[in-house]
This record gives structure tokens, sequence and C-alpha cells, in this order.
């Protein structure tokens, strides 16, 4: 959930709720983009020039045209920017990469007037006579939804998650709609197979404006952090929820993202927690929350302990793909290149097509990844150098014209999972003892994997 404390300069904007409406949304955006693109190309001529294709399209306002349309109608185009930007950016043309970025971090709210039309049609009527505070600036947005804060007469403070409307009847022919403009755009690089990602974020849609099984979700993680003091889950409020409202308690917090100022010690301590409870839900819950969004957790410093605030995108592990990631981190850390290429081919991120140099490349960032866990006790994140060397050799495997396999859907959510975590152990300059973290998964399993450290051993 985006933009937990709102800025007031923030524009609200209609969510359009009609699928004519949608639809006549791009429609409006194709013939924008149209129309700059033939008055930019006649000007070109005019100049002597010979237009580019790329080019006309290409140009500022035209990719703030995209983006800002895109935005605008949040769900389909919102969450395939989300999937797109966090899973293949490095091998995106920068425009749209550009573009994308804005869609994963833009989010505009619906209007009051929209916003009570919405209340009224799933509450009781006079229901704001329950309330002794209902604040219509919301104190989140994102792609699905809004958050607001209410105070119920019976004294509970409430955070109220509401669907935009339309969002929900919209998924199939939206995501239909953005896959068009963007295979229509020519930014795609050649041979990227986007359908995996459409299906993927059509899948995600449906399951995430289902609030019930959020709701579901929501009591699940209560109860598997019900011992965990360094976490609180918001309780379900259930006489407020409907299948578009979801209904908690308010948790306060700071921002994580926000804790920059904070001793290093507690910085450490947080990104320690997130990255334990990541593992965590891989090895041993067998179900993630997938989306790795600071705006997802709050800190609350006068209790050192974080709030997970949204289980829209928890997604189940399969049990083949936990033993996928066991037999890859074995291989790691062990250092055997062999049984590392063979766990990445069968995870997914090598395949036939995949050209020799490119898997020596490919298993290269994988061994330098575990190297540098074990080159020290603690991985400063501060450090850019694994960041820096992995990006480089990304966008060397891009200019080599390397696309990322087709992956299957829990590893492209793990992935995404493990990436958000390191932003934000990075944003935090945080320093943690990751492979003892995961050691603890592996023993019993291992019967002798030394490491520099002897971290993984049985000793």
């Amino acid at each position: 959930m985006k933009n937990r404390h709102s800025k007031d300069d923030v524009l609200p904007i209609s969510v359009p709720a009609r699928r004519i409406e949608r639809l006549g949304k791009l429609g409006s955006l194709t013939a924008g983009v149209a129309s700059s693109m033939a008055l930019n190309s006649v000007k070109q001529m005019g100049q002597g020039k010979r237009p580019s294709l790329r080019k006309l399209l290409l140009t500022p306002s035209n990719v703030q045209r995209v983006s800002d349309q895109l935005a605008q109608m949040r769900g389909a185009a919102m969450k395939i920017g989300q999937l797109m930007s966090m899973d293949a950016g490095d091998v995106l043309p920068p425009e749209l990469s550009q573009i994308l970025v804005r869609l994963r971090d833009d989010a505009h709210p619906m209007p009051p007037a929209q916003l009570k039309r919405t209340l009224s049609a799933e509450w009781p009527a006079q229901w704001l006579l329950s309330f002794d505070k209902f604040d219509v600036r919301p104190i989140a947005a994102a792609s699905i939804g809004q958050v607001h804060r209410g105070q119920l007469k019976d004294g509970r403070d409430l955070a109220i998650k509401v669907q935009y409307p339309g969002v929900a009847k919209s998924i199939d022919s939206d995501i239909a709609n953005v896959g068009i403009l963007m295979r229509v755009s020519g930014l795609l690089p050649k041979g990227f197979e986007l359908a995996p990602y459409l299906e993927e974020g059509r899948k995600q849609l449906h399951e995430e404006t289902d609030y019930k099984r959020e709701a579901t979700q929501l009591i699940q993680f209560g109860n598997l952090l019900a011992n965990k003091t360094q976490f609180v889950v918001p309780e379900l409020h259930s006489d407020w929820s409907t299948p578009n409202i979801l209904a908690m308690t308010y948790v306060a917090g700071v921002p994580i993202e926000r804790v920059t100022e904070e001793p290093q010690e507690i910085r450490d301590q947080i990104a320690k927690d997130l990255i334990d409870l990541t593992i965590h839900e891989l090895f041993s819950y067998g179900v993630m929350q997938t989306d790795p969004n600071f705006a997802n957790y709050l800190y609350q410093p006068d209790r050192q302990r974080i709030a997970l605030l949204d289980f829209g995108a928890t997604h189940k592990i399969s049990p083949p793909v936990v033993q996928f990631y066991h037999r890859l981190m074995l291989a790691g850390f062990a250092g055997d290149d062999v049984a590392l290429e063979a766990a990445m081919k069968d995870i997914g991120f090598i395949d036939e097509n995949t050209k020799n140099d490119q898997i020596i490349q490919i298993v290269h960032m994988a061994k330098f990844v575990f190297e540098t866990l074990q080159e020290n006790l603690y991985l400063d994140f501060a450090n850019t150098k694994l960041a820096t060397h992995l990006q480089d050799l990304a966008i060397s495997l891009a200019k080599d014209g390397f696309t990322p396999p087709p992956l299957p859907v829990d590893v492209l959510l793990i992935q995404r999972k493990f990436g958000g975590m390191f932003l934000l152990a990075a944003k935090l300059a945080a320093r943690v003892d990751v492979v003892a973290l995961i050691a603890i998964h592996l023993k019993g399993t291992v019967q002798s994997c030394q490491t520099n450290r002897r971290v993984l051993s049985n000793e």
C-alpha cells in the first residue's frame, strides 16, 4: 500500500468505474500519443529531418502522458508496472522503465464525493453516525484501493481499506488493453515475453480485490506471529468489513524508510527481523507476503517493533519451489558450480534459449552473491559493491540479447520479495548476518557444508 502518510498536495482523481469508461481512457491515450507523433513528424519533416518512429513515440510529453493516464486507471496498469519494474527493469528500455517506475510509485486518491458513494453502497444507511471521526483524506493509496482512518463511537480506532469502484470487474479487460498498448508501443525488447506478466498481474489482481481472502490472510499472519514480539499485525474488524471494504485496527508508527536516523544497532535489528521473517515465510510458513513496498511497514520506536500492514499480495509457496531454493542455497554456499547451475535451470533462471556464455555469467552472478554473503560476519548493505556489480552484469547480459525466461509465479514473487528486502536494508544502511539466518533452515539436512566461517556446518 502506497503513501502511508499522504501529502496534502496529492491530487484526488476519480477512478473510472465502468468498463466502457476505462476503455475510453485507453482510447484517448492512444489517440493523444498518435496525435503528438503526427505533429512532431510534420515538424521534423519541415526541418528536413527523417522522422524516427521510436523517437517520435518516446518524447518526454508522450512518456508523461502514458504514465499519467495509466496511473489514473489504477488496477491493472499499476500492477503490471509493479511486476515488470521489479523483475525485468534491467533489460527494459529506459523510457519504459521510467513509465513502470511511475506506475509503481504513483497513486492518486479518490475524490471525497466518489469515496462517499462507495462507502454508502457498502455500509448501512446513516453509517457516519456511528463514527466520532472519519478522515476523508486517505493515509495510503495504491493500485487496488485506499485507506482511511476512522474512530467509532464505541472507542475503536480503525484503518479502513476501501476498494476502488470498478477495479475488480474490469480486471480481465484492463489487462488485455494494457497488453495491447505495450505491444504496439514498440518499447518491449525483441523476444521479451509479456504474456506471463499479464497473466500474473491478472491473477494477482483477482486475489487482491478479494478482501475476504485478505481478511483470512490477515488472521493467519496474526496467528503465525502471535509470539513474535518484534512484530505487530492489525486485528480484523469483521463487523465493518465487506467484500469491498477491509476494516482493521489502526496501527501507528513511523514509515520504515524514515528510520535512517536511528542508531546503527536499531537499524540492524529492523533489517534482521524483516529478512528473518522473509526466510521463515519461504522455508517454515510456506506462505509469503510478496509485496515488499516500504509503505507496508511501520516502525514503533517506543516498543521497538515493526507493524506489518498489507496482506493482499499473500501467496502460498509450493513445496517443490521451497526445495529448489533449498538446493540453490546449499549449492551456492558449498561453492558447487555444477549443482548451482543445475538448480538455476530447474528453478527457471536459465532455459534452453540461454546461450552458454550467458549461462556462465548468470552462474557467476549467483556465485558472487554467495561469496559476498560469506566474506564477512555481517553483510554491510550500505556497501554498494554487490548491487553495482550485479547491475553491471545485468546490463551486459541485456546488451548480449539476453531476456529473462518466463519464471514460475512462485519464483517471480519470491525474487520480488528478496529484492525489496535488499533495497530496504540498503536504505537503512544496515549490517546483518544473513548467512546465520539462512543456516538455521539448512541444518539437519546438510551433513557437511562448510563455509569460510563454518556457519553452515552441523558442529
